[in-house]
Parts: structure tokens; C-alpha cells; sequence
């Protein structure tokens, strides 16, 4: 290589600066190999800062927005960004553009930069078309020169529609230790007596999930509190948060005195601290259950065998733009992966208190529920993990995949 590989990078959220960091990390180790360097420039988080990311050119947080309603509003600040980012891409003429999920925001730089001969355009995660709105597929043959996927049927969906795209498998396998968390160990350390239960909340990793279902998830444990058993010790609660809501917990009276209403003890695991998080996993596994957002973390719990409520809330108008287009009869990606609904989906008008409080205690005790489901995950955790069997992650087979379609792009240009 002449000169060094110059990548622009785009992640809009947490679980994308997540993705971001490693994918990053496995680009530098093969590019090392082959004797190359990469030079890192976009718009990232932490992790993504740690892998090689000098600087973010804003805050991410500026992109971390879901659904119709929640976006209007900051649309003028976005399409600000939007241009901004496009005149300095174009400036600088990178050799490629890597876009990380987000695609509201991504894709939407990489239509206005067009097809060029000296930028490459990849992007990592492919958009849900097929879930909803599958005839917006055909736009992406113009945003995107690659498109990488995380679940094996989404390359022929893209495909029919002219989208260059390859599956390179889900990288939760890669957060998923090789060892599975030691549940014992996390209740030795947290003081938790072997019969009390382990109830796990995810409310969701972006802010404004997490405010739409903390009252809601609050309001289910307080209800499940009244009906508690009375020989049984008081379960206990874990926390773990995700940096968003790690900011609003500790700084936010609102929140923190909300989550202070929980009706039993509050353990609060930090937003980095990813050992503690599979150990809590591990031991409400044997004893407890989840309520979570609906999102990437599903699959984490199908890893870990932890039956588990899903709960979603949106604006109305995000929402009734779903239920217009959608093409699945599930959210959870546990659900689309099985193919039925293993764990119990709450969504909209549904995440309701007392549904959510109903649909949880079957499974905090010894119940049909909770075999069933305990069936269902080890099922999707085989199919997860069976990804896994190759020598390559997830991320290294999506570098192997960025730097041949470059090398492709190169050779051609020099014929």
C-alpha cells in the first residue's frame, strides 16, 4: 500500500460505537498482517475511541434518536449534520466509508456522496427492510456499494433487489464470554442468599427508552411486590445500565428516585462492566428472570438461557407507522430467529404494569412457562452459536469482507 488506508466511520448509538470498536479492532490486526496502515476518522463512542478513533467530529449522542416523533424534532440539527458530514467526506476523499447501523443517518451520507471512484461505501448491519418496508431495499443499490449482514437469510432478501450484500454472522457470539458467567460468583459478591430470585431489568440502552419504560417497569415490580408470596425472601434487582442510562441514574433525581421506588433491593452493575452483567445472566438463569427493551440484548439472554419478557414502547405515531408497514408478526430478534414467540412480546398500549407483572411471575417460579421457554432459548443459542464454529469472529470475517472489496475496487481501477 502506498499510503495509508484512510477509513471514515459512522455509528449512531451504543450498540453501533459496541460493533464500531471491534470491527476496528479486527481491521488494524489485518491490515497489521498484510503489512498495511489504517488511519480512523468519523463519528463514534468510547469504544470506537479506544480502538483507534482519534475523535468523534460530535457527540454521537446527537444520533442516538428512534422512531418518526422522536426525530422531527431535531430533524433541522440533522440535516445539518448530515451536510456537514457529507462536505468533509468529500473533502477528504477517504477510501472507505464505513457506516455502522443507523442507517436514518448513515446511508443518508452515503446517498448524498453518490457512487465515487476513490470512496468505497460499506454498511455494516443491514437495515431491517425485510421486517418492514421491504420495497425501500431498492434505494440501497444506491447508498451502498456493501452491505454487511448479521442473520444468514438477509443476503438473498438484498439481493433480489440489486444490494451487494454478505453475511458475516451476529457479533453478540463475540460478547458472549467463552466461558458462561459464573452465577454463583456474582452472588457471593453481591451478598445475594442462594433461595432469593434474580430479577434483571434492561430498559434499554438509548435515553429516551430508557424514560418510556422505567415508570413501566417500576410499576410492574411494585405490583408483583403485592403479590409476593410470603414465605419466600424478597428478590433482588439488577440493573445493568447502559451508558445513557447510567448518565440519567446517577445524575438525574428523577430517575434515580424512581428506580429508588423499586420495592426491593437495587443492584446497579456499570455500564463497562460486562463480566458482571453475564454473571447476573448466569444466576437468574437458575433463578430469576429478565424484563427487557426489545433490541440486540434479546439475543444476549437467549445465550444465556434466561427467560425473559420483552417490553417496547415508541411514540404513537412511530408506532402506527409500524403496524401499517411491518411485515413480521414479532420485534424481538429472538422471536424472528426462532421463528415463534418464545419470549412473550409486550408492546405499545400492551406494556402495561399489570401485564408485564403478570407475564413475568410464571416465569420466577418452577412453571410450564418457564420450561418452555428455557426449551425455546437453548434452541436459539444453538443457531447463534453455531455461527461460531468457524475460526473467524463475526468482526474478523466483516474486515476480511471491507478490505477484499477494496482490494477489488483498487484492482479494477487499474485495469
Amino acid at each position: 500500500m502506498s499510503h495509508p488506508l484512510k477509513i471514515f466511520l459512522i455509528a449512531g448509538e451504543a450498540s453501533g460505537d459496541v460493533l464500531g470498536g471491534k470491527l476496528m479492532t479486527a481491521l488494524n490486526h489485518a491490515a497489521t498482517q498484510r503489512g498495511d496502515e489504517i488511519i480512523f476518522d468519523g463519528i463514534g463512542g468510547e469504544h470506537m475511541i479506544k480502538a483507534g478513533l482519534a475523535k468523534s467530529r460530535f457527540a454521537m449522542r446527537e444520533l442516538s434518536l428512534i422512531g418518526i416523533a422522536e426525530i422531527l424534532p431535531h430533524l433541522p440539527r440533522l440535516l445539518r449534520r448530515i451536510k456537514e458530514t457529507t462536505k468533509h467526506i468529500q473533502h477528504q476523499k477517504p477510501d472507505i466509508l464505513l457506516t455502522i447501523d443507523a442507517p436514518a443517518f448513515g446511508l443518508r451520507v452515503a446517498s448524498k456522496l453518490g457512487k465515487t471512484d476513490h470512496t468505497l461505501r460499506v454498511h455494516f448491519v443491514a437495515p431491517q427492510h425485510w421486517a418492514w418496508r421491504p420495497g425501500r431495499a431498492r434505494a440501497l443499490k444506491h447508498e451502498t456499494d456493501l452491505m454487511l449482514a448479521l442473520l444468514p437469510f438477509e443476503p438473498e432478501f438484498f439481493n433480489q433487489y440489486g444490494v451487494a450484500c454478505d453475511y458475516v454472522g451476529h457479533p453478540v457470539i463475540e460478547s458472549y464470554p467463552q466461558q458462561p458467567g459464573d452465577g454463583e460468583q456474582f452472588r457471593r459478591s453481591h451478598a445475594i442468599a442462594d433461595p432469593q430470585k434474580i430479577i434483571i431489568l434492561l430498559p434499554g440502552s438509548r435515553r429516551n427508552e430508557f424514560i418510556r419504560l422505567v415508570p413501566q417497569f417500576t410499576a410492574a415490580l411494585q405490583l408483583l411486590a403485592k403479590n409476593w408470596p410470603p414465605h419466600e425472601p424478597p428478590p433482588v434487582v439488577i440493573l445493568p445500565l447502559a451508558a445513557a442510562s447510567q448518565n440519567l441514574y446517577h445524575h438525574d433525581p428523577q430517575w434515580k428516585n424512581m428506580l429508588a421506588a423499586l420495592p426491593w433491593r437495587v443492584i446497579a452493575l456499570a455500564a463497562d462492566d460486562e463480566q458482571a452483567k453475564w454473571e447476573a445472566f448466569a444466576a437468574a438463569a437458575t433463578k430469576g428472570a429478565a424484563l427487557a427493551a426489545s433490541g440486540t440484548v434479546t439475543l444476549e439472554l437467549a445465550l444465556a438461557g434466561l427467560p425473559s419478557v420483552i417490553a417496547y414502547r415508541v411514540s404513537w405515531l412511530t408506532f402506527m407507522l409500524f403496524k401499517l408497514l411491518a411485515r413480521i408478526p414479532h420485534v424481538g430478534l429472538a422471536n424472528i430467529i426462532a421463528g415463534r414467540e418464545i419470549m412473550p412480546e409486550y408492546l405499545q398500549s400492551r406494556c402495561r404494569p399489570d401485564l408485564l407483572a403478570a407475564a413475568l411471575a410464571p416465569l420466577l417460579q418452577d412453571s410450564a412457562a418457564r420450561q418452555s421457554q428455557t426449551d425455546g432459548l437453548r434452541k436459539v443459542a444453538a443457531a447463534l452459536q453455531g455461527e461460531a464454529c468457524e475460526k473467524t469472529k463475526p468482526s474478523q470475517r466483516a474486515a476480511a469482507k471491507i478490505l477484499a472489496a477494496w482490494q477489488q475496487r483498487q484492482t479494477q481501477k487499474n485495469q
